[in-house]
């Protein structure tokens, strides 16, 4: 099939891709919750529910490829809401560390668990269709950090733990974890992992 003229392949991949932004944030809207947390402030309690850690707020506007004030915005009101909280930085006098309250650990189990809808939507891919999408995925998301278009991600293939081709002669399961000393394969692919290390 011949490119239809205004309506290249890579430009409707990206409308694709921008339709499925849509759907992620409209549901993040409908998943307010008891805190009528904003996507933001949802993406912020997400990102401390992966890290599990203490964080300075230029991390979060790291992480997050947003700005400083809006971070600091956001930050506020969800320690008015009693979500997090902040301490000094002992190891620099100018910033301030920023935790999980026990409610907001509580509402960081609450976003683990992802829209009954979208998961629905997703589980009507066959396998490896699935396994095909994570692949190109990744590699695409690999191609925006390199352009400084996204933030680094806590996949597998920026991971110090994994090997590519591992198992060459597995089309199922060429790679492997070494954190898990296992194999594995496209549908198995990790976007984010609490495990990730940064590859040396």
């Amino acid at each position: 099939m011949t490119d239809v003229p205004g309506f290249p392949p890579n430009t409707q991949l990206l409308a694709a891709l921008t339709r499925l932004g849509q759907a992620t944030r409209m549901e993040a809207v409908r998943n307010a919750g008891p805190h009528n947390l904003s996507p933001l402030q949802a993406d912020i309690i997400s990102l401390f529910r992966r890290d599990a850690t203490a964080l300075r707020q230029s991390d979060i506007v790291t992480a997050l490829a947003s700005t400083a004030p809006t971070i600091s915005d956001a930050v506020r009101v969800l320690r008015k809401k009693g979500l997090l909280d902040a301490t000094a930085d002992l190891s620099d006098a100018r910033a301030r560390l920023v935790r999980l309250t026990p409610a907001g650990h509580a509402e960081a189990t609450r976003l683990n668990v992802y829209s009954e809808s979208l998961v629905e939507a997703v589980d009507t891919l066959p396998e490896e269709e699935l396994a095909a999408i994570l692949r190109v995925g990744t590699k695409l998301m690999r191609e925006l950090e390199n352009r400084n278009l996204i933030p680094t991600s806590r996949m597998c293939p920026t991971c110090r733990f994994f090997v590519p081709n591992a198992h060459p002669s597995d089309d199922a399961r060429p790679y492997h974890c070494n954190f898990v000393d296992a194999a594995f394969g496209d549908a198995e692919i990790r976007v984010t992992c609490p495990d990730h290390e940064v590859r040396g």
